[in-house]
């Protein structure tokens, strides 16, 4: 059972696409590429004169319709490869992980007086199902649970699951002109589309792909105009041929949330690291990887559309971003620390032996605790946010 959890290698930047003198790293052999995505490469590639930036082809890897990853029929949530699935996340891995989220959820929902929660990408629909039935049985129903997904695919598999719900499930195409409630995302941020970059000891370089006569997929760097990273220490130069990622899209994603949040919350959860962890001087690989059939990999040019590409989130990032916006910064802490804020040892105590050693994996240090993160935003004051009550990070960012 593998979850998004990526291993010791991937934060040494040893699973990063090789380094040397080359600005070229050769991806996959075409023949490992689905003709139909292969042949939406190549004409997206043509199009912009033979060098597609790197979050173009991520985002067509990701959710092209009918044959992006989250975008066709593939399936990609399971506990085991046998089952063609690729990874597990925490809803599926233990329900006690919405249990204890609906929590700050009905906090948030009272403190702000609405009775609405929208979900960004909603995966399978096992948090949301968690989250509504929580909320139920506490006696605070919402009055509408919005889901925002861009796969076809994936909103039959929710509606299905959530069918006991109806009518107060609907699916959104696009964002709400104002928000009055709860926003939710578990594993968001590290699926939007990043931009690549290379040191090569002078400039930053922007990494893009090509693809030959043959249909092979390659990097290749070229100067740009994409915001460089801010490292840690100014004195303290990056390593040529470092590589990392920057993330204007979900940054701009949060300055959207910022527009249309009135009145409620937004709770992120994901794997990252504030910016002095994240653009630290040793991390020379960065942290993309991708995810196929329980096992994770550095190169995202093999198999497009039929695995996930995913990034590390720069935390800092993504609070500046929100804070600039007019946001407040709710708070800032691991996983761990969240979900026990939030009453997951209690609901530890009454779950049996084989639930209780699923949902200890969520707050295990060298499982998802540490490394995943929970960020939370408020317009206007804020209020004290149950799941930051203790272990707060914010002054980290």
């Amino acid at each position: 059972m593998t979850s998004k959890t990526p291993d010791s290698a991937r934060l040494n930047g040893a699973a990063s696409a090789p380094h040397g003198a080359s600005n070229t790293v050769r991806g996959a052999p075409a023949h490992a590429t689905d003709p139909a995505m292969a042949a939406l490469l190549r004409d997206e590639i043509a199009a912009a004169g033979g060098w597609l930036p790197f979050d173009r082809y991520m985002s067509l890897a990701l959710y092209a319709p009918g044959v992006g990853y989250y975008a066709n029929a593939r399936l990609k949530f399971g506990t085991m490869p046998q089952q063609g699935s690729d990874f597990v996340t925490a809803p599926e891995l233990s329900p006690l992980f919405g249990r204890a989220l609906a929590r700050q959820v009905a906090q948030a929902l009272a403190v702000s007086g609405t009775d609405t929660v929208i979900e960004f990408g909603a995966g399978s629909g096992a948090l949301a199902a968690q989250l509504l039935e929580t909320l139920d049985a506490a006696g605070t129903p919402v009055s509408k649970y919005f889901i925002v997904d861009l796969s076809g695919t994936l909103r039959e598999r929710q509606a299905e699951r959530l069918a006991r719900f109806a009518p107060r499930v609907e699916w959104l195409d696009r964002w709400p002109d104002e928000i009055h409630g709860v926003l939710v995302a578990n594993e968001l941020l590290d699926a939007i589309p990043v931009e690549l970059l290379r040191w090569d000891g002078e400039h930053w370089l922007q990494r893009g792909v090509t693809m030959d006569d043959q249909g092979a997929l390659s990097f290749d760097d070229r100067p740009g105009e994409a915001r460089p990273p801010t490292p840690p220490e100014h004195d303290v130069g990056f390593v040529p041929g470092t590589v990392t990622e920057v993330h204007p899209q979900a940054e701009a994603f949060v300055r959207t949330l910022a527009e249309r949040l009135k009145r409620g919350a937004a709770f992120f959860i994901d794997y990252g690291f504030p910016e002095s962890e994240y653009y630290h001087p040793q991390r020379t690989g960065g942290t993309l990887m991708c995810h196929h059939l329980h096992r994770s990999d550095p190169d995202p040019l093999a198999l497009p559309g039929q695995k996930d590409i995913t990034s590390h989130v720069n935390f800092t990032g993504i609070a500046l971003a929100g804070q600039d916006a007019g946001l407040m910064v709710l708070g800032y802490t691991s996983q761990a620390n969240f979900l026990i804020n939030c009453g997951l040892v209690d609901l530890m105590s009454g779950a049996d032996l084989a639930q209780r050693g699923m949902a200890h994996r969520l707050i295990a240090e060298h499982e998802m605790g540490e490394l995943f993160k929970v960020i939370g935003f408020a317009p206007g004051e804020g209020f004290d946010a149950l799941g930051f009550s203790a272990g707060d990070r914010s002054h980290t960012l």
